[in-house]
């Protein structure tokens, strides 16, 4: 029996929809938006966040409900319910890959909502164990300055982190950050299509972070020429991103992977996911978790799916604080200790 066929099966009862967008400014000096949709069936409810980058696509949302789903299904019939509905019904996203975002906004709020009304929990379900999570806080560095590295290890020392370096990282910049020893995952952003922060392959830049940082993880690098020998004789610490929204999607890398960023909002449905999860383990796939700077439960849904399939990667599902504009005096300390008394796709403790 496959992950998804342990849960296709559970029922849910949906009596009507509710919408709410949020906006909060972040570490980097920019803004974050996203949408949380609620299905709504007496006391009960479930939830999941929209993490769509563009805020245009959240502004011109409808008020709510946004979409008449009223019903009763499996989570499955949920799903192919869900093909023949137009989720940007006003206009359609600025990028594509939007369409996934929204989608497991929609499922992840399904799931919710059938465990809490089946009374279940999602680790039951799947016959496993909710174990502490190791993250790793993600943050930019503006013009290559190292302080907001430097702030978070003055509050927590034992902080581990997930870069992307820029043509404006400097050889102090590489140094200064390779004498903490705290990095894990280097972020290329070589494959991010259609993102203002998208790297060009630069193979001094490419060769520095793998001679600089020989330990970490090296993300989503561009392919060309000039890097490709540099690249294939560093595959065991390469891993890909951007690019996954489904098994074909690992299949298809220039070099047999070795590491996968699972991003739940890049798949989609619950089913894409839980293929993913499936093969990375056959094929003997690294994993670790990806965030999306939730601002709401997304959050907790990404450190949920964490604690049950890739609890000890360099996850990038640090709690909120770490991703506000300014470092606070007490930040949570990795690992995350899982709830005791789950509810849900929810994570109940401080975040």
């Amino acid at each position: 029996m496959t992950l998804y066929d342990r849960v296709a099966d559970l029922t849910l009862t949906i009596e009507t929809t509710d919408r709410t967008s949020r906006r909060r400014a972040m570490a980097g000096d920019f803004t974050r938006v996203t949408s949380t949709f609620v299905l709504l069936a007496g006391d009960e409810f479930g939830a999941g966040e929209d993490v769509t980058y563009d805020t245009v696509d959240h502004e011109v949302l409808p008020e709510p409900p946004v979409f008449e789903l009223a019903g009763e299904y499996t989570l499955d019939e949920f799903s192919r319910t869900l093909d023949d509905i137009d989720l940007f019904p006003t206009k359609p996203p600025e990028r594509e890959i939007s369409r996934n975002y929204r989608r497991w906004a929609m499922e992840s709020a399904a799931l919710d909502l059938a465990l809490k009304q089946n009374e279940t929990t999602l680790a039951s379900l799947l016959g496993r164990e909710r174990s502490p999570v190791r993250f790793v806080a993600s943050t930019r560095l503006p013009d290559g300055n190292p302080t907001r590295v430097e702030e978070t290890l003055a509050v927590n020392p034992a902080c581990e982190f997930k870069l992307g370096p820029t043509a404006a990282w400097s050889e102090e910049t590489f140094a200064t950050l390779a004498e903490t020893d705290a990095v894990r995952v280097l972020d290329l952003k070589g494959q991010a299509e259609g993102f203002v922060g998208r790297q060009p392959p630069d193979s001094d830049r490419y060769q520095r972070v793998f001679e600089t940082f020989p330990d970490a993880l090296v993300e989503d690098p561009a392919i060309s020429n000039d890097v490709q020998n540099l690249l294939a004789a560093n595959t065991d610490r390469l891993s890909w991103d951007a690019p996954i929204q489904e098994v074909a999607d690992l299949r298809d890398r220039p070099f047999e992977p070795n590491w996968c960023n699972i991003k739940p909002s890049r798949f989609g449905t619950v089913q894409s996911l839980f293929e993913t999860i499936e093969y990375c383990n056959d094929q003997g796939i690294g994993m670790y978790g990806g965030g999306q700077f939730e601002l709401c439960v997304g959050r907790g849904h990404i450190q949920l799916l964490a604690s049950l399939f890739y609890p000890d990667g360099p996850n990038d599902v640090a709690p909120r604080a770490y991703n506000e504009p300014e470092v606070r005096g007490e930040l949570i300390e990795s690992p995350l200790e899982p709830p005791t008394d789950p509810d849900g796709l929810e994570w109940k403790t401080l975040n």
